[in-house]
């Protein structure tokens, strides 16, 4: 076992995810790198709503942020991020 402080993260990167408009987030920025703008419009949210929820899913380091001039460009934090989503997306997927 670990320490409760891993516990503790894990349960929050699930807590994270459990929103299904974060939870599309993430999906979304599979392989892209998208602003709040092209978000909003995917998701047909309000770019405020979408900002509220990439600052939780940068908090947990789900996703990393790239400031070119005006915009700012979101993509997830590393590999085992789409890792995660694509194995929960498999097993809920998973017939049987």
């Amino acid at each position: 076992l670990y320490g409760d402080e891993v516990y503790t993260r894990l349960a929050e990167t699930f807590g994270a995810l459990a929103d299904s408009n974060r939870a599309k987030i993430v999906h979304s920025l599979r392989g892209a790198e998208l602003c709040v703008g092209c978000l909003a419009g995917i998701l047909g949210i309000s770019e405020s709503a979408v900002s509220q929820h990439l600052r939780i899913l940068r908090t947990l380091r789900l996703v990393k942020s790239r400031k070119d001039g005006r915009l700012v460009y979101y993509a997830l934090d590393d590999s085992h991020i789409e890792a995660l989503l694509d194995t929960c997306l498999e097993h809920i997927l998973h017939e049987g």
